[in-house]
């Protein structure tokens, strides 16, 4: 599940939202605060049924939901009083690839007084605002974990955060989209800490894999870099598969691995341009927000390692059946999931 994404356009007296979301999730009740992945919910099977319609009788599903999430939208005016939505249009594209999520698009409108605070209920997930119709440099943009609200926005844009307050929200941003959305990344750090003999060994890997990754993420979120997604995510799940598969058949570090870890880096670090490409970076804050989301991306992984050192290194990692008991057959499912997703991201 990706999180949704409001354009807002505010007036005097409204307050208009164009939302792209998956629909489905939100009609079949699935809890997007918790669920990551849609396979993972209790009522997988009713998304999979909504998924499957065509455009228009998931619109007639809409309709007839409306009033239940029109209650769970959180929009105050001036005064504070919460705003029932009023429901202008409905988008469903056609029934396209069953294993991506369908992305419809929905317009409200909130009658009432600016400012206005934008926000829904926690079991709705993440919900990422972009402000429009003001100059660039006093648009408010930001990303609203489960069950936050924006600050008061002004039809005149005048809503400034304070450069600290964005680094600090986009570290929250950046270590989400490791722990626990980056399952590929989680992967990849792991592949390195199964071969790395000792921690010294590993931190250089990884600061060669965040040094690389820093790179493209800024090249890619100032523009100046673009790879589709149908390239970079297989190649990115091709990595994995390499970095598990030199687990197995080796068991000492490379020279060329350096450099090897240097270019996957590259290639994440695309994957997590993609992320900032998809619900864009504060104009007027754009340098915090990306120093936090590369801070929050390095605490995430530093995370990865602290609780694998926890877990096996501290306790096992001396002993003569660590590697054949232990790092192999973890390699080999790493691999595993890999080379699946290798699969799955060629065919998608």
């Amino acid at each position: 599940m990706r999180p949704a994404i409001a354009d807002v356009v505010i007036a005097d007296t409204s307050a208009q939202l164009t939302i792209s979301l998956a629909l489905e999730g939100f009609i079949a009740g699935i809890d997007l605060a918790e669920v990551k992945n849609t396979n993972d919910a209790a009522n997988n099977a009713t998304y999979d049924t909504l998924r499957a319609l065509p455009p228009t009788e998931l619109t007639s599903r809409l309709r007839a939901y409306w009033p239940i999430m029109q209650r769970n939208f959180a929009i105050r005016g001036a005064d504070g009083t919460v705003i029932a939505p009023r429901l202008i249009d409905v988008s469903v594209p056609e029934v396209g690839n069953p294993e991506l999520a369908r992305i419809s698009t929905l317009t409200i409108a909130a009658d009432g007084r600016a400012p206005f605070r934008i926000g829904w209920a926690r079991e709705y997930g993440a919900l990422i605002v972009r402000q429009q119709g003001v100059p660039e440099d006093a648009a408010y943009t930001d990303y609203l974990r489960a069950g936050e609200a924006s600050p008061a926005l002004t039809a005149t844009g005048s809503v400034q955060q304070s450069a600290l307050d964005v680094f600090v929200r986009y570290i929250a941003v950046g270590f989400d989209h490791i722990i626990p959305k980056g399952l590929d990344h989680i992967l990849f750090i792991l592949g390195l800490f199964f071969l790395a003999p000792r921690i010294t060994t590993l931190l250089w890997q990884v600061t060669a894999f965040t040094l690389a990754h820093s790179v493209t993420l800024a090249l890619g979120a100032l523009g100046w870099v673009s790879v589709p997604g149908n390239i970079v995510e297989p190649l990115i799940a091709a990595s994995i598969v390499f970095v598990a598969l030199e687990n197995v058949f080796t068991d000492a570090l490379s020279r060329w691995r350096p450099a090897l870890i240097f270019a996957f880096g590259l290639l994440h670090g695309l994957g997590f341009a993609s992320v900032l490409e998809e619900f864009g970076l504060p104009d007027a804050q754009f340098i915090p927000a990306l120093i936090g989301f590369n801070v929050g991306v390095e605490v995430g992984q530093l995370a990865v390692i602290a609780v694998a050192f926890l877990l096996v290194g501290i306790w096992f990692r001396s002993k003569s059946w660590y590697r054949p008991g232990i790092a192999i057959p973890a390699s080999l499912v790493i691999a595993a999931i890999g080379a699946y997703w290798v699969y799955e991201r060629t065919l998608a």
